[in-house]
């Protein structure tokens, strides 16, 4: 049998007791220091974090607000122009001068309405190139003028700034 071992205490060395408290406090002093920091960044992450969102829930907000009343300005155009359209039709005893005559101030209102909100006409002439971002061609036909041009204009088309929102629809030379 061997003889029961007495518990080894840990020792710091040869320290008297008093530059231990030192340590021991120092060592403390510094723990809070650096929980305390560590508090503060947690808080500055959570912070951060809800001002994220609070951006991100603005921002959606802002998109449903653009989307709902994006078509504003373009509808304010359009009201005088039906305005118009049913004044003319409430005319009873009319002339075909004067109802000739308030189509075309009623045209006038819409063509303005389109140029305030960017509705732009496509509006190709014979012998332009035939371009597919802002064309649609209908039919292919044996011209004298060079191929994959305009030979006529079949309907016009529209562009909203400078995204195409219909084509015009064209018939294009093939050639002779």
């Amino acid at each position: 049998m061997t003889a029961p071992q007495e518990p080894i205490e840990p020792t710091l060395g040869a320290l008297p007791e008093d530059d231990l408290q030192t340590e021991l406090n120092t060592l403390r002093a510094e723990l809070e220091s650096v929980q305390a920091a560590l508090q503060a960044q947690q808080e500055q992450v959570l912070r951060a974090m809800a001002e994220a969102e609070n951006v991100r829930r603005r921002a959606q907000e802002d998109v449903s607000k653009a989307r709902k009343f994006s078509i504003e300005s373009f509808a304010e155009g359009m009201v005088p122009v039906k305005d118009s359209l049913e004044a003319a039709l409430a005319q009873a005893d009319q002339t075909v001068e004067t109802l000739r005559e308030g189509v075309e101030m009623t045209l006038k209102q819409l063509t303005n309405a389109f140029e305030r909100n960017l509705l732009k006409e496509i509006a190709p002439v014979q012998g332009d190139k035939f371009d597919p971002h802002q064309h649609q061609a209908i039919s292919s036909v044996p011209a004298a003028q060079p191929a994959n041009t305009v030979v006529q204009v079949l309907q016009k088309g529209y562009a909203i700034a400078d995204r195409t929102l219909r084509p015009a629809l064209v018939v294009v030379s093939a050639g002779q």
